[in-house]
């Protein structure tokens, strides 16, 4: 997982950006030209070429140029260790919930041992309740 972190750093940052988001999303349908993928965004081509540029050195975009049109296509591979690094993060997150649950089911148990009179307590109470009175004229 350590040698990972510099690519995982860098498809995370790729993916912080909300027109590089859109544009991987755009890729999950197909790849489509550099102008296809420009056209929703109101920006000049050379800013959108550097969200490009950015994909494809995190390694989540792959380009080819054919004459004058740059195809692009998702490259999915690149999630994976994006995916490893979240399913550790779960796995450490549930047992460290599992061991919360635990933790607060034993304190509602120990409240609730702690307000339950016990036996002792409630055999002593009819005892001095139950007695007959020693004076005289309280009967």
């Amino acid at each position: 997982m350590a040698n990972q972190l510099p690519q995982l750093d860098q498809v995370f940052a790729a993916l912080a950006d909300p027109t590089r988001r859109a544009i991987v999303m755009r890729l999950c349908a197909g790849e489509a030209s550099v102008g296809e993928l420009a056209e929703p965004f109101e920006m000049a081509l050379p800013s959108f070429m550097k969200h490009i540029h950015v994909l494809e050195l995190s390694g989540l975009v792959q380009s080819e140029k054919s004459g004058r049109v740059r195809t692009c296509r998702l490259s999915p591979e690149a999630l994976v260790g994006a995916e490893d690094w979240f399913q550790h993060q779960r796995a450490i997150w549930e047992a460290r919930l599992d061991r919360f649950e635990a933790y607060v089911l034993k304190l509602k148990q120990e409240r609730a041992a702690a307000k339950r009179p016990s036996k002792r307590s409630d055999e002593t109470t009819e005892k001095t309740t139950n007695k007959p009175s020693k004076r005289k004229g309280t009967e």
